[in-house]
């Protein structure tokens, strides 16, 4: 091995023992042996005469490249085993341990989950879709004509709005537009719900937010009832709210629904007695729902005349606030760590 082999070598040799210096004593010493007065690297500069004289210049080079490497080694791993070693003078050991922190689903997370769970012990499949639609799958495809007052700014995030109503993209206002992509892609026989977050143009307080989470349920098949659209309804609320719980379906208008309905469900806090909550009523309201409405079947290209199918919607939120006594719906949003901590 030629001196400058050997040299090079010291490198490697240099590494290997940085890598087991741990505290500051031992990098000091490391620092005497190779760049003290008799170190390793002192003395080989000590055999510049045994080199021919045409020789030297290369090995002057690499001895001092070698000497720039160590000694910038050597003053990283000071800083950092200085910095270790501050840590450790200010950690008082004496000081009670810190319990971790273990983070939780959010509460509208376990409504979500617990419904999906109860749709599909039903036989229904999940379908998800974009949150920012068309005007099209939005309203155009649902039977909304283009005068209906929740295509109104007031009511409405629109992303733009083109001279052309219906081609303007938004934040969707329901999740009934995955029923539509759903049946433009599907033939029957269909069972879906569709979960996700919604947007309407809502100042926010008590009850009201512009951002929620909504279910929609669609059901498409030959000979599909009201009465199925009835049964389906209460087996899902009784699971949520209990054995006891009974439905009541008041008539009312949606532009995909006909016949349409409001679901009403009785009040979980009197049992339908009456009470603040449900103003006396013994009924607290949860959504709607309703027969699809032909239009919107033949819009997909499913035969209404032999096809009949129905759709439901309800509010995470809204149950969410039933089921664990919360009286404000901004709560779920705040990210306090005091009110989520609770679930």
């Amino acid at each position: 091995m030629s001196l400058i082999e050997e040299v090079n070598s010291l490198k490697e040799k240099f590494k290997t023992e940085a890598s087991d210096i741990r505290d500051l004593k031992a990098l000091e010493q490391l620092r005497v042996d190779y760049l003290g007065r008799k170190g390793i690297i002192s003395t080989q500069f000590d055999r510049m005469r045994e080199i021919p004289p045409e020789e030297r210049r290369a090995f002057g080079k690499t001895l001092n490249e070698i000497k720039n490497i160590v000694s910038n080694q050597l003053d990283e791993l000071k800083k950092t085993l200085g910095a270790i070693g501050h840590k450790k003078e200010l950690l008082d050991h004496t000081l009670p341990g810190r319990k971790d922190f273990i983070g939780g689903l959010h509460p509208l997370t376990y409504i979500m989950d617990e419904i999906i769970d109860i749709f599909r012990g039903m036989g229904f499949v999940v379908e998800t879709g974009p949150e920012a639609e068309t005007a099209y799958y939005n309203f155009d495809a649902l039977n909304t004509p283009f005068w209906h007052p929740a295509r109104d700014l007031t009511d409405t995030f629109y992303l733009d709005l083109p001279a052309e109503k219906h081609k303007s993209w938004l934040l969707r206002t329901e999740t009934s537009p995955v029923q539509i992509r759903v049946m433009e892609r599907q033939k029957p026989p269909i069972r879906i719900i569709a979960p996700g977050r919604v947007y309407r143009n809502d100042k926010p307080d008590a009850s009201h937010s512009p951002i929620f989470m909504q279910v929609e349920g669609l059901y498409v098949d030959k000979g599909v009832t009201m009465a199925d659209l009835k049964g389906t309804v209460l087996t899902f609320y009784r699971a949520i709210f209990g054995p006891d719980t009974e439905t009541r379906f008041r008539p009312h208008f949606f532009p995909f629904t006909e016949p349409s309905a409001e679901v009403d469900v009785t009040c979980i806090f009197c049992k339908g007695k009456g009470c603040r909550v449900c103003k006396k009523s013994g009924w607290l309201e949860m959504g709607g729902s309703g027969m699809v409405d032909p239009n919107v079947l033949e819009g997909v290209g499913i035969d209404s005349e032999v096809y009949t199918g129905w759709a439901f919607g309800l509010g995470i939120e809204r149950i969410a606030m039933l089921k664990y006594g919360v009286d404000d719906i901004r709560l779920f949003y705040e990210n306090d760590l005091r009110f989520l901590e609770q679930f």
